[in-house]
Formats: C-alpha cells, sequence, structure tokens
C-alpha cells in the first residue's frame, strides 16, 4: 500500500469528485490546498467559483471565475460560468457581453446560447430570446430545456399556440418537465382554455409536488373562472411552498377582495409587501382593501407608495381618484384621472369616473366631453352611457338623457343604475306606467343592498294577488320623507281586506298612531308580529297601480294627539301676526343636499317681513346657527323636537310652512297645512316638471328654480307672494 503524496492532477480529481457528491466544504478545502501549492491551477480556481456560486455568494464567484480567466483567458465554459453570475447579480448586459465571447471561442456552445436567450428574455428583448434559443436547438435537437424556455419567450410575444407547439416538444423529449407543464397551463389560460390549463398544472404539481409556481398559475386560472375558494387554496399552498412568494400573497389578497374579506385581503398584501417593499401591485392593492374598510387615508398613503415606487402605474392614479373622489377632494380626483389618462389615452374608467366628477363639480359640459371619449373607446360601456345621461338629466335635457339610458340598457339589460335612474325621469315626466316599474330597481343597486335588504321569507307583494285576510307588513325603506309620502297607502291596502302591520322608524311612531287603516305600528328595528306578505312603502304606488290621476291625496290623513299639541301650543304662544314655520335644509348626509339646502342667511329678506316665524330646523349647521343666534325674531325649539308627533304639532300651530324639499314639507303637506316648497333646478321626481302645484299634496305650492342654482329668484318670488299674503290678511283684520 502506498502513502505517497498525491500529485495535483490527482488531487483534482479528488475535489471534483466530492463536489460531485454535494460534499462542497470537502471540494472547497482540496481546491483551495492545491492553489497553496500552485496559485495559478486552473482547474481549483475555476471549482472554487463554481462552488461559490452554487452557495449563492456572487461576488465572490465572479472574483474567482475572472481570477481562472487571468489563467486561461478564453476559456468558454468559465465565460458561460461567469454569465450565468452576472445574470444571478441582474448585471445583465455583462451576462450577455460574457456568453459572446463564450461563442466567440466556441460557436457551438448550446448551453452559453440557452442562457444567452434567458437574459435576453430578462431584458424583454424576446425576439433576439427566440433566435438564441433556436440556435441552440439547432446544435442539440433533444434540448429540452431550450424548447421550453423558447416556449415562454414566444408566450411574451403573445404566439401563443407557437409556444404551445413548443412546450409540447419539451415534453416529448422530458415528460417529466413539470416547468413544462406549468408554463404550458399558463399558455393555455391566454387561449382561454382554462379547463385545459388546469389539467396541465396539475400534471407539473403530480410531477412535482412541491412546485409554488404552478399552485400559484393554477390559483390564477382558478380566480379567473370565479372558483375563488378553490383559488385561495391554491394559492395558500404555493404560499406553504415558498412563504416569500410575493406574487401569491398578492394574488391570494386579490381573491379574499372579490370574496369581501377586506380585513384577510388586507393581511395578505401587508405579507407580499413585508417580503418585496417595492412591490407595486400589492401596494396598489392594499390601497383598494383600506378603501373598502373604510379608511381612506391609509389607503391614499398606500397609492402614493404604490407610485413612488412605479410613477408611470395607471392603476394607482386611477384608484387614487376614486377615494379623493370619495372624500370630495374632487379637484384633486380629477388630477389623478388626468395623470391616469396622460399614460393611458384610452381609459374607459378614468374616462368615466372623470365625467362623474366633472358632474359634481357642477362642470356639466366638460363632464358629456369626458363620457363621449369612454365611450368613442368603448361604445357599448353601459356605466358611461348611463352616467351620460345623468348629467343630461341634470341638464334638464331629458330626451336625450333617456336615449341614453335606453341605450346602456339595450346592451346590458341588467344594468341596475340604467333602469334606476331611467325610473327617475319617468317619474319626473309624470309617465307613472313605466316609472313605477322601472322604480322598482331602486333595492338592487349597489350602495342600497345593505340599506333595503330585508331577509324575509315572506313573499313580497306588488297587488299581484288578493290579500283579503291576510296580514300584510309595509315597512319604510328610505328617508323620513318617503315614508310621509308614501304611507298614504295603508288605507288603501286595509280597505282590499288585510290586515295592515307599518314598520316605520322610532321618530315617526307616535305620528303614525293616527293613520286610518293599521292594526299595528312597530319602530324599527324592533321585530313584527308574525305576517303573510310584505312590500316596502314606496313600492306601492306600482303595487296599486298609481297614475298622477289617481294620487290618493286626501289630506289630512294625519292628526295630532292632544295632549301633544296642548303642550306646544303653550310653547308656541299666543299668535300676534301670520306664523310662519322655516326650514332651509336637509339632512347633510343626504346624496343631493348640495343642490336641495340652502343657508338660513338666504332666508332672511322673508325674515324682515312683519310675520312670526318659527324654525322647524333639528339639524342646524354651523353658520346657521351662527345667524340664528344674530336673531331674535325667529323662535327656534331645535332639539326639543323629538319626534315628527312634535313637529306636526308645531305646524298644527302655523299658518304657513315654507320649507325646502325635507322630510318638513312632507309632514306640512300631509296635515293639510299650507306649504310653500323651495325646488332646484331639477327636482327630485315626485315633484314633476314646471308646476306650481303637486297632486301628492293639495296645499302645497311649489317655487322652483329657472336656472341651476338661482335660489336668489327662488327667495324673492316668496318675498313677493308673501307680501301678497300679509297684504290679504292685513286687510282682513281692519275689514
Amino acid at each position: 500500500m502506498s502513502n505517497a503524496t498525491p500529485t495535483l492532477p490527482e488531487a483534482m480529481q479528488r475535489a471534483v469528485a466530492a463536489y460531485e457528491h454535494g460534499r462542497l466544504g470537502e471540494a472547497d478545502e482540496l481546491a483551495r490546498a492545491i492553489l497553496g501549492v500552485r496559485p495559478d491551477y486552473f482547474d481549483a480556481l475555476h471549482l472554487i467559483a463554481v462552488i461559490n456560486a452554487r452557495q449563492r455568494r456572487l461576488d465572490e464567484a465572479l472574483a474567482g471565475y475572472d481570477c481562472a480567466l487571468a489563467v486561461q483567458r478564453d476559456h468558454a465554459g468559465v465565460l458561460c460560468n461567469r454569465g450565468v453570475t452576472l445574470h444571478d447579480l441582474r448585471r445583465f448586459d455583462e451576462a450577455l457581453a460574457s456568453y459572446d465571447r463564450a461563442l466567440a471561442v466556441q460557436p457551438d456552445y448550446a448551453e452559453a446560447l440557452f442562457n444567452r436567450g434567458i437574459t435576453l428574455q430578462e431584458l424583454k428583448r424576446f425576439d433576439e430570446a427566440l433566435a438564441s434559443y433556436d440556435r441552440a436547438l439547432v446544435l442539440r435537437p433533444t434540448y429540452a430545456e431550450a424548447f421550453s424556455n423558447r416556449g415562454n419567450t414566444l408566450h411574451e410575444l403573445k404566439r401563443f399556440d407557437e409556444a404551445l407547439a413548443s412546450y409540447d416538444r419539451a415534453l416529448a423529449l422530458r415528460p417529466d418537465h413539470a416547468g413544462a407543464f406549468s408554463n404550458r397551463g399558463n399558455t393555455l389560460h391566454e387561449l382561454k382554455r382554462f379547463d385545459e390549463a388546469l389539467a396541465s398544472y396539475d400534471r407539473a404539481l403530480a410531477l412535482q409536488p412541491d412546485h409554488a409556481g404552478a399552485f400559484y398559475n393554477r390559483g390564477m386560472t382558478l380566480h379567473e373562472l370565479k372558483r375563488f375558494d378553490e383559488a385561495l387554496v391554491s394559492y395558500d399552498r404555493a404560499v406553504a411552498v415558498q412563504p416569500d412568494h410575493a406574487e401569491a400573497l398578492c394574488n391570494r389578497g386579490n381573491v379574499l377582495l372579490d370574496l369581501k374579506r377586506f380585513d384577510e385581503a388586507l393581511a395578505s398584501y401587508e405579507r407580499a409587501v413585508a417580503v418585496r417593499p417595492n412591490y407595486t401591485e400589492a401596494l396598489c392593492n392594499r390601497g383598494m382593501a383600506l378603501r373598502e374598510l373604510k379608511r381612506p387615508g391609509e389607503a391614499l398613503a398606500s397609492y402614493d407608495r404604490a407610485l413612488a415606487t412605479r410613477p408611470d402605474h395607471v392603476e394607482a392614479f386611477y384608484c387614487r381618484g376614486v377615494v379623493l373622489r370619495e372624500l370630495k377632494r374632487l379637484d384633486e380626483a380629477l388630477a389623478s384621472y388626468d395623470q391616469a389618462l396622460a399614460l393611458q389615452p384610452d381609459y374607459f374608467d378614468a374616462l368615466n369616473n372623470r365625467g362623474v366628477t366633472l358632474h359634481e363639480l357642477k362642470r356639466f359640459p366638460e363632464a358629456l366631453a369626458s363620457y363621449d371619449r369612454a365611450l368613442a373607446v368603448r361604445p357599448d360601456y353601459a356605466p358611461a352611457l348611463t352616467n351620460r345621461g345623468v348629467t343630461l338629466h341634470q341638464l334638464r335635457r331629458l330626451d336625450e338623457a333617456l336615449v341614453c339610458y335606453d341605450y346602456a340598457l339595450a346592451v346590458n339589460p341588467g344594468y341596475v343604475d340604467g333602469h334606476f335612474n331611467k325610473s327617475l325621469l319617468q317619474l319626473l315626466k309624470g309617465d307613472y306606467d313605466v316609472g313605477w316599474r322601472e322604480y322598482e330597481w331602486r333595492r338592487w343597486k349597489e350602495e342600497n343592498l345593505t340599506l333595503f335588504k330585508r331577509d324575509f321569507t315572506q313573499s313580497l307583494w306588488l297587488g299581484q294577488t288578493a290579500i283579503e285576510g291576510k296580514t300584510i307588513l309595509l315597512h319604510s325603506e328610505q328617508g323620513f320623507g318617503d315614508t310621509i309620502q308614501f304611507c298614504r297607502y295603508a288605507p288603501l291596502v286595509a280597505e282590499r281586506g288585510a290586515r295592515v302591520l307599518l314598520e316605520v322608524p322610532v321618530q315617526l311612531k307616535d305620528l303614525m298612531t293616527s293613520l286610518a287603516g293599521v292594526a299595528e305600528i312597530i319602530a324599527a328595528p324592533d321585530k313584527p308580529p308574525d305576517f303573510d306578505l310584505h312590500c316596502p312603502l314606496p313600492s306601492l304606488p306600482l303595487a296599486l297601480a298609481t297614475r298622477i290621476e289617481s294620487i290618493p291625496a286626501r289630506v289630512p290623513y294625519f292628526t295630532v294627539a292632544p295632549e301633544i299639541l296642548g303642550r306646544w301650543t303653550n310653547a308656541v304662544g299666543p299668535e300676534r301676526n301670520l306664523r310662519i314655520g322655516l326650514v332651509w335644509s336637509g339632512s347633510s348626509a343626504h346624496k343631493g343636499d348640495a343642490i336641495r339646502s340652502i343657508s338660513l342667511r338666504s332666508l332672511l329678506p322673508l325674515v324682515d317681513l312683519d310675520a312670526e316665524f318659527v324654525s322647524l330646523q333639528k339639524e342646524v349647521r354651523g353658520d346657521d346657527l351662527a345667524t340664528l343666534k344674530e336673531r331674535d325674531d325667529i323662535v327656534h325649539f331645535g332639539d326639543k323636537l323629538e319626534t315628527f308627533a312634535d313637529t306636526a304639532a308645531v305646524i298644527a300651530n302655523l299658518d304657513l310652512v315654507i320649507s325646502v324639499d325635507t322630510s318638513v314639507a312632507h309632514l306640512a303637506g300631509a296635515l293639510a297645512k299650507p306649504v310653500w316648497v323651495l325646488l332646484p333646478f331639477l327636482p327630485d321626481f315626485r315633484w314633476l316638471l314646471d308646476r306650481e302645484d303637486s297632486p301628492w299634496y293639495p296645499t302645497a305650492r311649489l317655487f322652483r328654480q329657472q336656472a341651476p342654482g338661482d335660489w336668489s329668484g327662488v327667495i324673492r318670488r316668496v318675498v313677493i307672494e308673501l307680501e301678497k299674503l300679509l297684504q290679504v290678511c292685513a286687510e282682513r283684520v281692519s275689514a
């Protein structure tokens, strides 16, 4: 047995054998020992560099390759491996130069051509990458990896059928190529062949059960198929295999967003951003989750972070505009939409929402132009058609608005907003036949689904069946004014032989006790007793086939309980002059409050007349409160008006009520008290068009704006008419 010291070639053989058996430390030690004897030993320098690359010590690996090349300048293998390391360091141009040097030395070097293709693909130079893979395949026609990567490049070039053929060639050569099956699934996904895509992902996972990419891609296809729960499971499997898979975490959040599990979606986006702090899509989608969670300030911050990472991210500008509009920061919202459109001029969602924002800014011609731009891109875009109709509606170009609504419904017959807005237009015009039928779509508007949804197991009654002997629940659905207006139908329902239960907000319960035909009143949210059928109050005009000429307008349909009336008669005190109630604003939460409410200061020309004035306001805003404190000639009860029965009792002690379009106007009309209603240029549908009277309230007189926003003209006419009334009263007294 010989104990002779091994020669350097023998030591090198041992080092290579150790490397091939995975004993990297031993291989490294042997190679370094060789270099201790001969510092320029090429194979040892190369092996140490390869070991460093395998252990992801990339800078050391690159230095090692350079040392090897200093010894043997034109070694194609070292140049190729050096290119791989430069690629991994994301120094792509240098990687290409290294591959090109290798190929200059060895033109038939298939691996160098293959790796060169990978780097070109990373640089999105797809045509050049394809040419590089093709050259590799000419040299080695059985190169399965090259066929697979060639498929990836063809996929990026959107040459999907050719990509599919390339994956199939790879799989014919290597049927156990899990990556090729996974990527083949991606191409089938793009071709909308979703079931085949899923089958391809499943083949990949059968071969490699821990293939995170296949789980991720499978999740995307299931998401596309709206199989959300299965998609979530697939993303969870991807993350279980690869906890730092940022894309899977982000897309998992997208599924949770679709499932309306917003807190969980946010947590998933947070994990994605923790893995990759500058992940633009995750930051943008995180903003969407925060918006849904009603955390708009944080949503804006998330969009801003997304834009800091990618200033050309169109979706982030768009979503930022949505939040700013919801915050009523309309000018900023408009600027954000404009930034999105500067990047993508045909972004029809941004054009549509820009139109909505311009509408809210009352820049109606510009809003129409924005909708027209959206419709030039997508003529069948129902939201833009409907919103264009809403702007034309606001301008009282009603025939044109109706054309827009009808076109929207022609392209999307189930479009809720189209039906609802058409109903408002037809009701405003007095076409009650179409209007009430279309008005039923109100209950399916997105913002009304929670507000109006009732989980009754009993059937909805809309007049289609006999109700004699049945118990029916009539229930409030919208504001106080709607309830006061439509509760008039309760006696008519009772006349059909039904036992009528009436559910109303607690503030209206005392008032409703005097309504004829009602067996029992329930104050929401108390549980009603058993009933057979139900009907929302605003659906009763449809159920009872109401037309203009058949509106049940017998007033009063309320009376005030004597004890409440007596208490408020004492509070109001003896009448010394014509006594007038004033209401100048409604709820600030009302969607149309900006066009229907005015300031108390606007009404002071009335208050300066020789009459007594009583404020019927419950909610008083800051500026109006200051005006009230300046005037000692307006009696104000404020929070002492606890219920509508209290307000009704005060109204009973008045001669006239002057009100903007609020619930008090309805209450005065229902009590048969003279009421002058101040209306905007485009009024609510119930006041109809171009008439001074109301078929709903015989004692009402309507004062309408003659131009949008022109309250001063309305007030001037009211002052003139009030002066006439005061003159008549004075003449009666003197007579």
